[in-house]
């Protein structure tokens, strides 16, 4: 009897080891150690990182507190920063009392969108009146010829039916946009990195720089798209956890308790509904419906998820996992993005479609029974698809045609060292009117400049590159979804450089480059068992980063609000001599 448990405990010890090849059993007399198994599901669905206890000990908090604070820290320390976030955007918003940059256009076409089902034609002196009189003006009724769809719009609208046809109304929505973007970007970055301090680090630079905040504070259509479609991205994510939680939950585990790749289930297993692509495919919708541009992340964020289930599969164990994602995914990934974006974008078009065909509703509304109605394709499409179709090239003949030079245009490859920003607004007051100091001596400025804080995009542009960096060579997959998503913003604007285009587009990509730099200061804090001394330096390099970025802000803030200021102050700004 006690030989037999004595081999039995010598079996149950020798298990593992003699699962291992047998060129790692001979190397072990050279000292050699062979990996600890690892658990499959550990692989598919990671754990969020906590802080280490040395930390909790260092500030005196108990273990339960210390849990606690952890699982309240990943909602609490996210709307921490949005909170921050929103007081900046929302404090004077009506400030200034100007219908700046293109507001004269999105702002009025929201109005009338809301009131009439289509953009109209307003006279020349429409801004003075609306001001003069308090958003209490008639709307005419003339179509105007726009080009671009309506949901941004009618989102601005939602705005101006809350508060009035004032700039309070019309900010408020891009404002609110601007904020809970803050907020998704902290939880994005919290699941991608498993870290909330990441997460909160990637919102907390967004809610600093320059562009994202004059954005927030200016009604134009960019921070409607960009919310859009990183509302999709955030979507993707969720759907991407989900479907490696399912195929965990499909592994079985092995003798010991561990879970194991297991070909069969990891090519056969179907992940079920997949809602959260389904709401991926409704935002990429809106998002198109605000501008054109954002199909590009809809083909750029319907590959990556592709490629997020193959990588899936191959760890759950898949041995041909191109061939089941073809087999079983990628029919469904098209049916719930592509389709859905399309229908929602057509959708968006409703109250054009509702408006009159008597030439007395929206811009080519009668088109199929005017100049159209001869048209060969009069027999198999209905009039309202025939002239929205007709609408729609007309739009991307100007879009591709549009070469009008604007002073502040500017060429792609600046954007990411803010090398030409977009003046909204500018006023030079007297000593002693419009918040100019009496003793200035001489003439204020008072400028709304969308321009990123330089030191956030500057680091951006290394931090892009440590990006591909990881992605290429790494394979790291979370630095592939950041590079998705910055070459879908950024780099179809170079296949149109002779095309009037502006710095500000760029804020679609910025909440992209946010988590890059997020990325970037993680690897500077060291990766997990680094040493005191390299924790200490990481920190203090990171700390020094973060601060000068966050002080960068604050320097410039005056010219992102519209404040008075000196006119060497505002010399002093102007770090570059294409800011002016």
């Amino acid at each position: 009897m006690t030989s037999t448990a004595s081999s039995t405990d010598t079996r149950q010890g020798q298990g593992v080891e003699d699962q291992r090849p047998s060129w790692q059993q001979r190397l072990r007399r050279f000292g050699y150690t062979a990996p600890p198994r690892s658990d499959v599901r550990e692989r598919l669905v990671p754990a969020y990182t906590e802080p280490s206890p040395r930390l909790w000990a260092a500030i005196g908090l108990r273990r339960e507190a210390a849990e606690r604070l952890v699982r309240w820290s990943a909602w609490g320390g996210p709307l921490l920063v949005t909170l921050i976030a929103g007081v900046m955007r929302f404090w004077n918003l009506g400030s200034p009392k100007a219908v700046i940059f293109d507001e004269t256009y999105y702002a009025k076409d929201a109005w009338a969108l809301i009131h009439r089902g289509y953009e109209v034609n307003w006279a020349k002196n429409a801004n003075e009146l609306i001001l003069q009189n308090g958003g209490n003006v008639k709307i005419p009724t003339e179509a105007a010829y726009v080009v671009h769809p309506p949901v941004g719009k009618y989102v601005i609208g939602l705005g101006e039916w809350m508060f009035g046809f004032t700039p309070f109304g019309w900010r408020f929505m891009t404002a609110l946009l601007g904020t809970l973007s803050v907020l998704m970007l902290c939880r994005i970055g919290r699941r991608i990195f498993r870290s909330t301090f990441l997460g909160c680090l990637a919102g907390a630079l967004m809610a600093v720089d320059g562009l994202h905040f004059v954005m927030s504070r200016t009604a134009l259509l960019d921070q409607v798209l960009m919310f859009f479609v990183l509302a999709a991205f955030g979507a993707l994510l969720i759907d991407r956890d989900k479907a490696r939680e399912r195929l965990a939950a499909a592994l079985p585990p092995d003798a010991d308790g561990l879970v194991r790749p297991d070909a069969r289930i990891a090519e056969e297993t179907l992940l079920g509904r997949r809602s959260w692509r389904l709401a991926a495919g409704l935002l990429l919708g809106l998002a198109i419906g605000t501008k054109w541009n954002g199909l590009y992340f809809l083909v750029a964020f319907g590959l990556l998820t592709v490629l997020w289930d193959v990588g899936s599969r191959r760890v759950a164990g898949a041995r041909r996992p191109h061939l089941a994602v073809l087999k079983h995914d990628v029919g469904w990934a098209f049916l719930s993005t592509v389709p859905v974006a399309i229908a929602t974008y057509i959708v968006s078009w409703t109250g054009w479609f509702l408006s009159g065909t008597d030439g007395k509703g929206g811009y080519y509304r009668d088109w199929a029974t005017a100049d159209g109605r001869t048209s060969d394709w009069s027999w198999l499409f209905p009039d309202w698809w025939r002239s929205l179709w007709h609408y729609e090239t007309q739009v991307y003949d100007f879009h591709v045609g549009l070469h009008s030079p604007h002073t502040y245009q500017s060429n792609p490859w600046s954007w990411i060292v803010t090398g030409r920003p977009v003046s909204y607004f500018y006023e030079s007051p007297l000593p002693g009117k419009d918040g100019c100091p009496t003793d200035a001596g001489e003439k204020c400025a008072r400028e709304v400049l969308a321009l990123g804080t330089p030191l956030l995009w500057w680091a951006a542009a290394f931090a892009v590159l440590y990006v591909l960096w990881r992605w290429l060579f790494r394979r790291d997959w979370r630095a592939g979804a950041i590079a998705c998503g910055v070459v879908a913003g950024y780099l179809p604007w170079f296949l149109y450089q002779e095309r009037t285009i502006f710095f500000f587009y760029a804020v679609v990509f910025l909440p992209f480059l946010c988590l890059a730099v997020a990325m970037m200061i993680g690897a500077i804090l060291g990766p997990p068992g680094s040493t005191e001394r390299r924790r200490v330096i990481g920190a203090a390099t990171a700390g020094v980063l973060v601060l000068l970025i966050a002080w960068n802000f604050i320097y410039f803030w005056p010219i992102y609000t519209g404040e008075a200021i000196p006119i060497d102050s505002w010399r002093s700004r102007m770090w570059l001599d294409t800011w002016v």
